[in-house]
């Protein structure tokens, strides 16, 4: 399988976890963090409105188990799947994890700090460098979430 393929097939499932969410009432964002082996060791949807927590995003989530099945913060050399550009709170998180690589599908107009909004990972503010793929699985990724708000405003 080439790298297209490999990272097609875990945004697919970044894209099921997102989903699910959208399906529990939370906005349709999934993550899914895979170490240097190939193994998955954190996964997430948004749970911002079942847990009440503002830091619940899909990234959040996936980070904070990932760090729980490493029993390390670091999670260097792993790569984090997402279905929607990171918040600068979740842009931070994964630079602080010293995550190696972020795939994501669809930008994110309005709080996009990767590249759309805001570029934390090649500002002053990064200590460390984030390998960025965007734009995998973008069209599904965004008419995901465009379907999901037409029928919130219904």
């Amino acid at each position: 399988m080439n790298n297209l393929q490999t990272h097609q097939n875990w945004m697919d499932q970044a894209i099921s976890l997102a989903q699910q969410a959208g399906e529990a009432g939370e906005i349709p964002v999934g993550a899914i963090i895979v170490n240097h082996q190939g193994k998955v060791i954190g996964t997430g949807g948004n749970h911002k409105e079942r847990d009440q927590d503002p830091t619940a995003h899909a990234e959040m989530v996936a980070i904070r188990e990932a760090a729980r099945v490493l029993k390390d913060w670091h999670l260097t050399g792993c790569t984090l799947y997402v279905t929607l550009e990171p918040c600068p709170m979740c842009a931070g998180a994964i630079l602080q994890a010293r995550i190696r690589t972020l795939v994501y599908g669809a930008d994110d107009p309005k709080t996009g700090s990767i590249r759309t909004v805001a570029n934390l990972p090649d500002s002053p503010v990064s200590f460390h460098k984030l390998e960025v793929i965007a734009g995998i699985c973008e069209q599904e990724c965004q008419e995901l979430l465009q379907a999901w708000f037409k029928n919130l405003r219904i």
